[in-house]
């Protein structure tokens, strides 16, 4: 019986990175543009020569709600849609403020979070500022 090695799909290296404390983006290398969420072929021109960058991780909140839990399951959280200087957007949540802090139009950077071995995309809001 020989063992077949199965290609990594672009989901399971993106979480791969993540829980190796790196936030990767892809940049499709057709047209140039940055993609998220990680895809097999570039959703802006077909592409599928897409290349794995750092990048800034530098963006702006472009949307915000709070969302009311018990003291009990954690707390308040805000969700938030951040736009990243990139040109793509993802939902996260500002950790270093209160969750009624966060305002649309402020400057975020990200960072990942590994806990129990699970990499996961935050933010932190930079000095207040906004776009």
């Amino acid at each position: 019986m020989t063992t077949q090695t199965i290609p990594e799909g672009v989901q399971a290296f993106h979480q791969r990175e993540l829980d190796a404390g790196r936030f990767l983006l892809q940049c499709c290398g057709g047209c140039g543009r940055y993609v998220y969420y990680p895809r097999e072929g570039c959703p802006h021109c077909g592409s599928t020569t897409l290349e794995w960058k750092s990048f800034s991780g530098v963006g702006t909140v472009h949307a915000v709600t709070t969302v009311r839990r018990k003291p009990a399951d954690g707390g308040d959280l805000n969700v938030s849609l951040i736009e990243l200087d990139e040109g793509v957007r993802l939902m996260s949540r500002v950790d270093n403020l209160a969750p009624d802090a966060v305002r649309i139009g402020q400057r975020v950077k990200a960072r990942v979070r590994v806990k129990d071995g699970r990499g996961l995309v935050l933010f932190d809001a930079i000095d207040g500022a906004t776009a």
